[in-house]
């Protein structure tokens, strides 16, 4: 039986008009997770609008541009529980231009669901999505086949729209796809088995959602504990007390155990581990704990604790697959913020060798600069030496955020490493000197 305390995070993603915003709208009204005022309010809009049943699209559809234009324009983001699993959901948009908005909504994601209307197929949206969520590493694909009723309900429709999917996805390296076909409108194979696809034996949306296998991380793997917060009370009681605060991103902590400060490389064994005020002898991430070392170290908020020789090789040159969120574009020479883990340095984009097109996975060199939505491979140099992992090991300390140092805008995330973890041609470390004024000389 599947653990009732588990918790699963899992994006919606599909083209416009495919129903995303009513499969979510059918899953939480169908599972009786929709408070009696929301549902009054969703029923009371949809007369006004001169339609018999209620739409249940907004109930995710909650910004007033979507409502009129009848479109998801921002990440809606849902909370709910069944008696067999709780889960946070993330209803991203289907446009082209909002392709951003589901790197943000699907980059803590456990699961994906992409949906395809049955009357259209796999189209290039569909690729899109199927290769954002295999560039995030989403450890599980949903496909499911929406509007089967608008297609006959016919088996050889859902078989040959799985076959593609499946094959496109296996060449982006997707380790897992369950396809399902459903009637989001209808209520078919989402909640509660579908009377007229008796053709299909596996399970339904919500069912594969309440028992699909989300354990192992993120407690697999070495451990990662980037310092947040140094605790120095300098009491009476306590007057040689320093903790280091912080998430455990990954793995599991020990008493007793040695451990490197990255990116200084000094080392020191784990003394004690408070948990909540109580002190414990294991720590497994994503927990939020105090470690106490054996040593008086100089360790700050933006360090990382790994276990003695797992960790990486701190570097200031960081090549990465990026995706371009902000508005206006990025350039090479750019100087940006880097956020990585709970460090912020400065950094300079050096080169941008390659832009992504993720209709057909071409690499399009030397483009020149990334626009919002985009994209691509970059070089960066920081100002200081990072331990930043490969993202398709760790997403937590694989993953950063470029961040413009006048306004502290958001222009970029990042993926350490290759997209799609497929090899490259070449493995450049981004040598070159970077821009030596304005005091970014690295």
């Amino acid at each position: 039986m599947p653990d009732t305390t588990s918790l699963l995070r899992f994006a919606t993603a599909g083209s416009v008009d495919d129903g995303k915003s009513t499969l979510v709208g059918r899953l939480l009204h169908d599972s009786k997770s929709v408070l009696a005022d929301q549902l009054a309010a969703v029923e009371t809009a949809s007369r006004n609008r001169g339609q018999q049943a209620p739409d249940l699209a907004l109930l995710t559809d909650g910004l007033r541009a979507e409502r009129e234009q009848g479109i998801t324009i921002d990440v809606a983001y849902r909370y709910f529980a069944t008696p067999r699993r709780r889960f946070i959901l993330a209803d991203t948009p289907g446009h082209v231009q909002y392709t951003r908005n589901m790197v943000t909504g699907a980059s803590t994601a456990d699961l994906a669901v992409v949906l395809v209307d049955a009357r259209n197929g796999v189209v290039e949206q569909t690729r899109r999505h199927a290769a954002v969520a295999a560039l995030l590493r989403v450890p599980h694909v949903v496909l499911a086949v929406n509007k089967m009723d608008l297609a006959g309900y016919a088996e050889p429709v859902f078989a040959r729209i799985a076959r593609e999917f499946a094959d496109y996805a296996a060449s982006l390296g997707v380790p897992e796809v369950t396809a399902i076909p459903i009637s989001a409108l209808a209520g078919d194979n989402v909640v509660t088995p579908s009377a007229h696809m008796d053709w299909y034996g596996g399970p339904t949306v919500l069912e594969h959602l309440e028992t699909v296998r989300v354990g192992g991380e993120p407690s697999a793997g070495p451990a990662r504990f980037p310092v947040q917060y140094v605790i120095r009370p300098q009491t009476a009681e306590h007057p040689d007390y320093r903790g280091y605060a912080g998430r455990l991103a990954a793995g599991v902590l020990r008493v007793g155990e040695p451990v490197t400060v990255l990116p200084s490389g000094r080392s020191s064994t784990v003394a004690g581990i408070d948990a909540l005020g109580t002190a414990v002898d294991v720590a497994r991430a994503p927990q939020s704990v105090t470690v106490t070392l054996a040593d008086d170290l100089d360790i700050s908020r933006g360090d990382v604790l790994v276990p003695a020789g797992t960790g990486p090789v701190p570097s200031q040159d960081i090549t990465a697959t990026v995706c371009h969120l902000h508005d206006r574009p990025l350039v090479p020479g750019a100087r940006v913020l880097l956020k990585h883990t709970t460090r912020t340095v400065k950094a300079i984009v050096k080169e941008i060798p390659s832009r992504l097109a993720l209709d057909d996975l071409a690499q399009y060199p030397a483009p020149g600069a990334l626009a919002a939505n985009d994209i691509g491979t970059v070089v960066l140099r920081t100002s200081e030496p990072l331990p930043v992992d490969p993202y398709a090991r760790f997403r937590a300390t694989g993953s950063f955020l470029l961040i413009d140092p006048a306004d502290g805008a958001t222009l970029t995330a990042g993926m350490a490493g290759e997209a799609f973890a497929r090899p490259a041609a070449g493995d450049g470390d981004g040598g070159g000197a970077a821009a030596d004024d304005e005091g970014w000389d690295f």
